[in-house]
């Protein structure tokens, strides 16, 4: 089994906003869903020229968020490609309130993106053969204090972890399968 990538907590207000740039995180998207690319695949691929995406890769690059693949180079041509990683971005008192806006940006559009794609997946459905149900459903509920929830939190992402690490893409049968984790106070009166 592969080395567990350790967490990294982004509390650089310039990292954090050059991860939230849209563009930049439909390249992310993409290098994690297909692997390596060159700045002309990604362009062609998200519909946008060359020049901006070579732009964007270097400041994704910067900032430790992916790498070169120079194993992949052919003469001046440079691959880029989307290491594992565990990102976090925690919100708290102590952060300043730029960060703080960005941190918020941020989960907000990873929030959009992922109904975007679970309507997407419930659009397609019909066409998914057996994987059209395959769909685990959990909602639940537990008294922690904020110490314990990190707990369940690291607990979860070691699972995450461990099916990372010791489960191929490349395996017949098998397609990538979208994991979510949110956890939040439940609102004072519930009962409303």
């Amino acid at each position: 089994m592969a080395d567990e990538v350790p967490p990294r907590e982004i509390t650089d207000p310039a990292a954090l906003r050059a991860l939230a740039h849209p563009l930049r995180q439909r390249i992310l998207r993409v290098l994690a869903e297909n692997g390596p690319a060159t700045a002309t695949a990604l362009g062609a691929r998200l519909n946008e020229n060359t020049g901006a995406t070579s732009y964007h890769l270097r400041q994704l690059a910067e900032h430790g968020f992916i790498e070169e693949a120079p194993e992949l180079a052919k003469g001046k041509e440079r691959w880029w490609r989307s290491p594992p990683k565990d990102l976090r971005y925690r919100m708290d008192g102590e952060r300043s309130p730029e960060l703080r806006e960005l941190m918020e940006s941020l989960v907000a559009q990873h929030i959009t993106e992922d109904i975007e794609m679970f309507q997407r997946f419930q659009a397609e459905r019909a066409e998914l053969g057996e994987w059209a149900d395959m769909m685990p459903f959990s909602r639940g509920a537990v008294y922690a204090t904020p110490a314990e929830l990190e707990e369940f939190f690291e607990d979860y992402m070691s699972l995450l972890k461990r099916f990372q690490q010791s489960h191929a893409q490349d395996r017949p049968g098998t397609r990538r399968v979208l994991t979510r984790f949110l956890a939040f106070p439940a609102p004072r009166d519930t009962a409303k």
